[in-house]
């Protein structure tokens, strides 16, 4: 069984997705379950956004665009799909920027919604076609938003969940950390009962 590990974070070092992220994928391959990780950093790597040039690649367009460089950003796209594919649990590490996810995360989510790979258009819709998945999702927030108020602001978790579900893929779990804004003695314990969250989170 194979992991791929997702990182969308500018912060690096400092960062609370990334570490969590981390902790998830080593107990993941502690478990003795999984063989292979594949690692991307979306932000040290960064995937360019989707044009219709790029969109060619794997959606229709009226005037598609066969520029060398275009063909270059097409094959990063099967790439990025095929990683996608051949991996059983999906970790990716999701800061909130701004109520949503990092940009960098979604030009990588862009390039896996491919009609006829991962979704299929039918006379009843559009259906999932890479629900044997499962995704992990290390989310961390400046402020407090699940089950509170502030809940309908976020388009983080929520829109990830979407996304996912559109593919198929109903088995999305969260390793959470909010209010990391709000000094130092709180996010080091919002970080500790995240951490402490990962062994149920991932049924080990």
């Amino acid at each position: 069984m194979n992991i791929l590990h997702i990182d969308s974070s500018f912060n690096h070092a400092h960062s609370v997705s990334r570490l969590l992220s981390r902790e998830i994928v080593d107990r993941l391959m502690q478990s003795g379950r999984y063989d292979e990780v594949v690692y991307r950093d979306v932000v040290d790597d960064e995937i360019s956004h989707l044009t219709a040039p790029i969109a060619a690649g794997f959606r229709p367009v009226a005037e598609p665009d066969l520029a060398a460089d275009v063909a270059v950003e097409h094959r990063l796209s099967e790439v990025l799909v095929a990683e996608f594919l051949a991996s059983d649990v999906i970790v990716i590490g999701a800061p909130m920027y701004n109520f949503s996810i990092p940009s960098q995360l979604k030009a990588w989510l862009d390039r896996l919604a491919q009609p006829g790979k991962t979704f299929s258009y039918t006379a009843q819709g559009p259906v999932g076609l890479a629900g044997d998945k499962r995704v992990i999702i290390a989310s961390s927030r400046g402020g407090f938003y699940h089950d509170t108020p502030l809940a309908e602001m976020d388009f983080q978790e929520r829109y990830l969940n979407a996304f996912f579900g559109f593919l198929g893929i109903t088995n999305v779990a969260f390793v959470r950390a909010e209010g990391i804004s709000k000094g130092d003695a709180v996010k080091e314990r919002e970080i500790q009962r995240a951490i402490a969250s990962v062994a149920d989170v991932i049924n080990l």
